[in-house]
């Protein structure tokens, strides 16, 4: 059989300079599986556009005006030049389905990972918004709910999908995301390694992710463990971030890093006293699911998403409860093998759940079903 008589699937990815290493992750390890486990299947290419620059160079709103035109203007304008080559379309990334208006809807489909781009339409007395960004979000729903189907990674984003009324729950696919192979219990990486204890936050500083929380829970152990260090993954720190900071006298007991490769991502998680999330809101996780998967132990927001990801492998603290946070890990830094914190066998068990392969698997049954039809018409033509 030829790559011919094959269904031909259009991956449709981020910007790689907009920066969303989740994101980039779930495509590229999707594209990966594809490619190692499903070519005899489908033929999967990946569609990532040329980023332009062509404001970026003025002042100010320069830089978040290309953003605009690339997603809104260049990318769905690619999409119509290319879409006659493909069966089915996948976006990886429901902030981008305003793709979606541009591709036959019947043949193609989006992952949603959580609902923020469409938080100030569906609650927009907590997430204001100027009326461009509305206009924008409209256009993004739009496009999100004329998808033939909508995969989410936890029950909590379907949850969440359904109350609101956007999809028909019939479209909805459950695919659990992945762990890249990078994230094992080895420790065979000295690079990683750090000579003081570190609790470690892994995500952005965004408002959802209660960076505050963080800081204070860090300042309150700090107390008890003088020896301590924070490090930060993978976000800048804003200015109020700064202010605080500063206000707690923690400045040079902070690391922040970022874009790093995953070894040492992974490194990091391996070396960790404890891993903190202290997100108000989650689609999935993916962060405690990496943890888990490298045996450290773990404390976070008692919320769906991070239950359903984490189980009885993690500590749980009430969203913005300080005093939680701190007490259960200080029992960690204090004494690891406390019986009150599940063990590490029991976390790297946890952890088992969550696989790229079976991924692909679930998203390659469904774009197969729905190719089928269409490309033998195409092929007989």
């Amino acid at each position: 059989m030829t790559s011919r008589d094959l269904p031909h699937l259009a991956v449709l990815c981020d910007f790689a300079e907009e920066g969303w290493p989740s994101m980039d992750l779930a495509a590229e390890m999707l594209l990966d599986q594809l490619a190692s486990r499903h070519a005899h299947e489908l033929v999967a290419t990946r569609v990532q556009p040329t980023y332009r620059r062509a404001l970026t160079p003025l002042p100010r709103a320069g830089r978040n005006a290309d953003r605009l035109l690339n997603r809104m203007v260049w990318y769905p304008r690619h999409v119509r030049a290319i879409r006659d080559r493909f069966d089915v379309f996948h976006v990886c990334d429901h902030s981008y389905s305003q793709l979606l208006l541009e591709l036959p809807p019947e043949r193609a489909g989006v992952f949603c990972h959580d609902l923020d781009t469409f938080r100030c339409l569906l609650d927009p007395q907590r997430e204001a918004r100027p009326r461009w960004f509305r206009a924008m979000a409209r256009r993004i729903l739009r496009g999100f709910q004329r998808a033939r189907v909508v995969f989410h990674a936890t029950d909590a984003v379907r949850e969440q999908i359904v109350r609101h009324g956007l999809i028909d729950p019939a479209r909805l696919v459950k695919a659990l995301l992945g762990t890249a192979p990078e994230f094992t219990p080895s420790r065979d990486e000295p690079s990683a390694s750090r000579d003081r204890p570190y609790v470690l936050h892994v995500g952005s500083c965004i408002p959802r992710k209660r960076i505050d929380v963080l800081l204070d829970v860090f300042a309150a152990l700090r107390l008890q463990f003088a020896s301590l260090r924070l490090i930060q993954l993978g976000g800048e720190w804003t200015d109020p971030q700064r202010e605080q900071i500063a206000r707690l006298h923690v400045a040079e007991h902070l690391e922040q890093l970022r874009n790093q490769p995953r070894d040492v991502v992974a490194g990091l998680y391996r070396g960790a006293t404890v891993v903190i999330t202290t997100s108000e809101a989650e689609g999935f996780g993916l962060p405690v699911a990496e943890a888990l998967a490298c045996g450290a132990p773990v404390v976070a927001s008692d919320i769906p998403a991070l239950r359903e990801v984490g189980g009885d492998a993690a500590l749980y603290a009430p969203v913005g409860d300080v005093g939680e946070f701190a007490r259960l890990a200080a029992i960690i830094v204090n004494n690891p093998t406390d019986a009150s914190i599940p063990a590490r066998p029991h976390r790297l068990e946890r952890a088992k759940l969550f696989s790229w392969s079976a991924h692909a698997d679930t998203i390659v049954r469904t774009y197969l079903g729905i190719a089928r039809g269409h490309h033998v018409m195409k092929v007989a033509r």
